[in-house]
């Protein structure tokens, strides 16, 4: 009586029974969550909004389609269709898949910042793997009439 003078304990409503289905559908929409936004496609790292492919007249008529497609950054950075490699990385890459098509091609979207010596060890690499590779550009944009005068 000393201890509990007013009895609070007897008028609290009893815990309740079960856990409920709440807690499952919880952890079901936070599996779904990440397994939606944690593929390679929302939240992988990917390219910059500074990329920016070199242009050049006629690109468009000169262009062939590509069995492969990587994109290099002026950073250094390789992406390829399963992520960030580096060249070591690629070069295994480049092996594995130029077994899966019988005539491979590579295109290289290189940003405009990316050196040349970049390319050409990203290329060497890529023939050496049995790849025809194609350098990405985006048309050059020609001055409207108006511009010329």
């Amino acid at each position: 009586m000393i201890a509990r003078p007013l009895d609070l304990a007897s008028r609290l409503r009893p815990p309740p029974q079960g856990t409920g289905a709440l807690h499952y559908v919880n952890v079901g929409l936070l599996g779904l969550f990440f397994a939606v936004f944690g593929s390679r496609f929302v939240l992988a790292p990917g390219i910059g909004l500074d990329f920016q492919l070199p242009q050049l007249a006629g690109a468009q008529s000169g262009a062939a389609q590509a069995t492969d497609v990587i994109s290099v950054l002026r950073s250094g950075q390789i992406f390829t269709s399963d992520g960030l490699v580096d060249a070591a990385q690629l070069r295994q890459w480049l092996k594995s898949r130029a077994g899966k098509d019988p005539h491979p091609t590579l295109l290289i979207r290189a940003s405009s910042g990316v050196t040349l010596a970049e390319l050409i060890e990203i290329e060497g690499a890529a023939h050496d793997a049995g790849f025809r590779v194609l350098l990405a550009a985006a048309e050059a944009a020609t001055p409207s009439p108006v511009e010329l005068k």
